[in-house]
């Protein structure tokens, strides 16, 4: 029966297996134990109204922005994907923190090196005056050193690497969250804008049409030509405004080209309606909102990677051990080299430890400490500002809505108001100022009708920003996959 020798893959991996296990009491440190930080058991603000929107069914079902039914943003947001170079750069970083654990985990290993020589050399005569001949030597040797991870420097420098590339992937994950939610709130004050624009549009039809009542009234002798240039003074008003709505609708729509990685000359949006349809995300459980955002995630893994950087600190107090082997062979002939009579061969160990450093190494693993400390505060201030962005829009949400509808009801007094005081003017009972007074209000009622609508659409984006987008911290690369992608990559 024969028996077959494991492959060098699979002894490596035996290796990369094993030797931790053993060595793994001798890993120096503190074990990574997660920060507590605040969670609430609920939101302060939110109410019991809210319910699931559903997306459309011609929409993807796994695009958060899908709840809005709305197919041009729906191709936009498509595209942050392929083209948005801060989220290219999010995934260039995130490929170099797996290519440093990849780096990290080599150092497991023992390094190998190959060395043939050739070497021809003529000594000096001395006094004797006896001719020396030129002597060519061979040789061919290898060469392998190796340091075995005593104390576990290694480990808590593969454990800091992996959690920084699981940092990384979260950063991608906010980074692409952030871009997808700017777009939809660019997307939907643009729509506003169109809006607007329709409204001072009717505006000035409206005031056109006042215009020409002051100046039949005028011709009828029963007006004043302060009237008719109080009218035309107020059309005039509404068209510049009319037009000044260009500036920001043109601003919005290069934002969102620059966001969907094209110039912005390249991308032209047409006009639609605003619209009224608000939909409101479940919130669910306060404490979940922890694995939802990947800027938690994100602030997390680094408090994870500073610990660790505490115990490769703390190796520096630990002697090194460092293994060195050699095998070769040298002959002066190239034909007899590698002869069994030329065989050379060398093995030995260095032991190095420190003994004075003026406190070096106690001030490393101070500022290791105290790096600890900062990246945990950061990830409680983030937590934080988490739970307040959430409850920020919730408060939003529920006054905004309370508000429309008291506003609804102004708009409607406001133009029941102009109607009135048009037909009293045309009778000749009420002044001018009054008929331009109620259209000035009414406008105004108008337009701040279509901004709450605006702020409540803007405000369900950063909502469902703020939990997260539907992104849960089940989806970072699990740390056994990051230490093994370089590796399978080049197998």
């Amino acid at each position: 029966m024969t028996m077959r020798r494991p492959n060098n893959r699979r002894r490596r991996r035996r290796l990369a297996v094993f030797l931790p296990v053993l060595l793994a009491a001798c890993t120096v440190g503190p074990d990574y134990v997660k920060p507590d930080a605040a969670s609430p058991v609920v939101y302060k603000e939110a109410g019991d109204a809210w319910k699931q929107a559903e997306p459309k069914d011609g929409i993807d079902r796994g695009a958060w922005w899908s709840i809005y039914n709305d197919p041009v943003l729906d191709g936009l947001e498509k595209q942050i994907e392929a083209s948005n170079q801060t989220l290219a750069q999010s995934e260039a970083a995130y490929r170099q923190a797996v290519a440093l654990v990849a780096e990290a985990d080599a150092t497991f290993y023992p390094t190998a090196s190959v060395a043939p020589s050739v070497t021809r050399s003529k000594g000096s005569s001395g006094i004797s005056g006896v001719k020396v001949q030129p002597v060519t030597q061979y040789s061919a040797a290898a060469t392998a050193t190796w340091a075995p991870d005593l104390w576990g420097k290694v480990r808590r420098t593969v454990e800091a690497d992996v959690d920084t590339a699981q940092a990384d992937a979260a950063n991608i994950a906010s980074a692409r969250l952030l871009a997808q939610a700017t777009l939809a709130s660019d997307y939907y004050q643009l729509r506003g804008t169109d809006q607007l624009k329709t409204l001072l549009d009717d505006t000035v039809a409206a005031f056109t049409r006042s215009l020409k009542i002051t100046k039949d009234q005028y011709e009828a002798g029963t007006a004043q030509k302060s009237d008719v240039i109080t009218a035309l003074t107020q059309l005039e008003s509404a068209q510049s405004q009319e037009i000044n709505t260009g500036v920001l609708r043109a601003t919005l729509e290069h934002a969102i080209a620059v966001l969907v990685g094209k110039p912005p000359s390249d991308l032209t949006i047409e006009p639609a309606k605003l619209t009224d349809q608000v939909p409101v995300t479940p919130t669910g459980v306060a404490s979940r909102l922890l694995e939802r955002r990947p800027d938690i995630a994100d602030a997390e893994r680094l408090v994870a990677a500073a610990n660790a950087q505490i115990g490769v600190a703390i190796s520096a107090f630990y002697p090194d051990l460092t293994l060195t082997g050699s095998y070769g062979f040298t002959s002066p002939t190239l034909g007899a080299l590698f002869s069994a009579a030329n065989t050379v061969w060398s093995v030995g160990g260095s032991l190095s430890e420190t003994v004075f450093d003026a406190g070096s190494r106690s001030a490393a693993v101070a500022a290791a400490r105290a790096n600890y400390d900062q990246t945990v505060a950061n990830y409680r201030q983030t937590v934080l500002a988490a739970f307040q962005q959430v409850e920020d829009e919730l408060a939003t949400l529920r006054i905004l809505e309370k508000q429309a509808v008291v506003e609804a009801d102004t708009v409607k007094q406001a133009k029941l108001a102009v109607e009135l005081f048009i037909n009293e003017y045309k009778a000749g009972t009420v002044a001018y100022t009054s008929v331009v007074t109620a259209q000035a209000t009414a406008l105004t009622e108008e337009e701040a009708e279509l901004t709450i609508l605006q702020d409540r659409l803007v405000a369900s984006v950063t909502l469902i920003q703020a939990l997260g987008g539907g992104w849960t911290s089940d989806l970072l690369p699990p740390a056994g996959h990051l230490d093994q992608a370089e590796a399978d990559k080049g197998e």
